[in-house]
């Protein structure tokens, strides 16, 4: 049986992706982030049936030794560890440097010397920036714009360069905008419905024109998966995506309608990117993840919308909805 090791394992994509593998008859290793409540994230709602096959290391992913150790003994890697939040990356970009680009370094030189046979590093749709053409293919021009996606293009880049300097098993994964269960607020999704649910008549958003290619967290783990199985994927650059593009404006308004037809949208300027680092447009193509796997979306956004509604209603308790998450 191999060993797999996730790290960002108790984040949003990251747990689902654990939970997972561990009923796929994986053996999983998480590296968590260690604070001194030994706060597991999202694992620690896990049943303890599946925590008990799961192996957790806490650490830091800017720790080099802690990486390694980490890593030791692992077949493969699931990378997902890194600093998400656009906003909060306009006031601490060091933090998205020494997290996403050092992290990624750490994994990716650990993987070399203990000879890790495969190797997943998760980029993100941002590091393509405004669509310059659609569906975006793998091919399309990167464009940092924000703090986030320029780190996210130095990890991309870095990982690259280890497989052709080094001849490793890398694929770098790029999922497209994902939501469902266990996403935090400081994403568009939650944000909207956590509102609602709190009996808000004014749900505060930002831009409401640009548009997203949203993907539902079960669909996206599972591409993980699917990818790490594909030979033909090492060395390659893969999206995640539904092909399928809708405006903020028009997915708050469907929300609304499902939970508080009486509620409106009003701009909150402080949510407002910068005009020149908005993305504006992102839509993006899965023909390559297709030809490459047998990855195929499985939820719609009705039903993967659904999904978020109730988890979010049943877990409304962890949430600040009177509050703009960064």
């Amino acid at each position: 049986m191999k060993t797999i090791l996730v790290t960002g394992a108790d984040g949003f994509i990251g747990s689902h992706l654990v939970e997972r593998l561990i009923k796929n008859g994986n053996k999983v290793k998480a590296f968590v982030y260690y604070n001194s409540f030994g706060n597991w994230g999202w694992l620690d709602t896990f049943p303890k049936e599946l925590l008990d096959e799961l192996e957790v290391f806490a650490g830091d992913i800017r720790d080099p030794n802690g990486v390694r150790t980490a890593l030791n003994q692992v077949d493969e890697v699931f990378h997902l560890a890194a600093l998400i939040a656009i906003p909060f990356s306009y006031h601490s970009p060091d933090s998205y440097v020494d997290t996403n680009i050092k992290g990624t370094l750490n994994v990716l030189q650990a993987a070399k010397d203990l000879g890790t046979k495969r190797i997943l590093v998760t980029s993100t749709s941002e590091v393509y920036g405004t669509a310059q053409y659609v569906p975006i293919d793998e091919k399309h021009p990167y464009q940092g714009q924000s703090p986030y996606s320029a780190t996210k293009i130095g990890t991309d880049r870095l990982a690259e360069s280890f497989y052709r300097s080094f001849e490793m098993p890398i694929t770098i994964v790029r999922p497209f905008n994902t939501y469902g269960p266990r996403q935090s607020a400081r994403a568009v999704i939650p944000t909207i419905i956590i509102q609602l649910l709190s009996g808000m008549t004014e749900i505060k958003l930002g831009s409401l024109t640009p548009t997203r290619d949203l993907n539902f967290v079960k669909d996206t783990a599972q591409g993980f998966i699917d990818i790490a199985k594909s030979n033909k994927a090492i060395g390659q650059e893969i999206n995640i995506a539904s092909q399928q593009e809708i405006s903020i404006g028009q997915l708050a308004q469907q929300l609304i309608d499902q939970i508080n037809p009486n509620a409106r949208i009003i701009c909150d300027e402080q949510r407002l990117r910068p005009e020149k680092s908005e993305v504006n447009r992102l839509l993006g193509s899965n023909k390559k993840i297709k030809e490459l796997t047998s990855w195929e979306p499985r939820y719609s956004l009705k039903e993967g919308l659904a999904e978020t509604i109730t988890f979010l209603r049943e877990n409304l308790s962890k949430y600040k909805a009177d509050i703009y998450n960064l």
